[in-house]
């Protein structure tokens, strides 16, 4: 996927809403979705690009107004060191997750009340061995939020995935639900419907 690709899929009006922001990038791998959300975020925001391998970004898919910060952490396992962040993005980490409600429980407790959470997923609950051992299709994601007490999962868009049948798609869930989401939600409907 390219970088523009990767912008279109995740983008929504929350983000250009927020000031400086501060953000978490879970098992960011090479970066690409970090660098996609530094496009989006405003002038001063901060990334933490965090992966369990050492973190090595091309800085040049990075706008320079953005600061990043490479972090090696097993974010499912260890302690995280940050803590009243405006969203955390798990972009294609989350089918790595085998107890996906505890790490949820756990990175809500990361988040400012009014923070999200931005997911990029395969729209599958059918294991890939290695590659994705625990997927967690759209319904499946909106089930886990809604038991984990949050009211509102809204797609952002979907693409086709050059792995697999299932299609890629794009979530944001908001800790608390405002009516930007639900205009958004209700745009996006009619546009897949259509």
């Amino acid at each position: 996927m390219e970088l523009k690709n990767a912008i279109e899929l995740i983008q929504n009006p929350h983000l250009l809403q927020q000031n400086q922001a501060v953000w978490a990038d879970l098992g960011c791998g090479s970066g690409l979705f970090t660098a996609a959300l530094a496009h989006l975020l405003n002038t001063g925001s901060t990334v933490f690009a965090v992966d369990k391998n050492l973190v090595e970004l091309n800085i040049a898919l990075f706008p320079q107004d953005i600061e990043i910060r490479p972090m090696q952490l097993d974010f499912v396992e260890e302690s995280l060191p940050f803590h009243q962040l405006d969203g955390i993005l798990m972009a294609n980490s989350l089918h790595f997750v085998r107890d996906k409600m505890a790490l949820i429980n756990k990175l809500s407790a990361s988040m400012k009340s009014e923070g999200h959470f931005l997911i990029v997923e395969y729209d599958t609950d059918k294991p890939v061995q290695q590659w994705v051992p625990y997927p967690i299709s759209f319904d499946s994601l909106q089930q886990l939020f809604i038991q984990a007490g949050y009211s509102s999962v809204v797609k952002l868009g979907e693409r086709p995935s050059l792995y697999s049948r299932a299609k890629l798609y794009a979530a944001l869930i908001p800790k608390l639900t405002n009516s930007i989401l639900d205009e958004h939600q209700s745009q996006t409907k009619a546009e897949l419907s259509s």
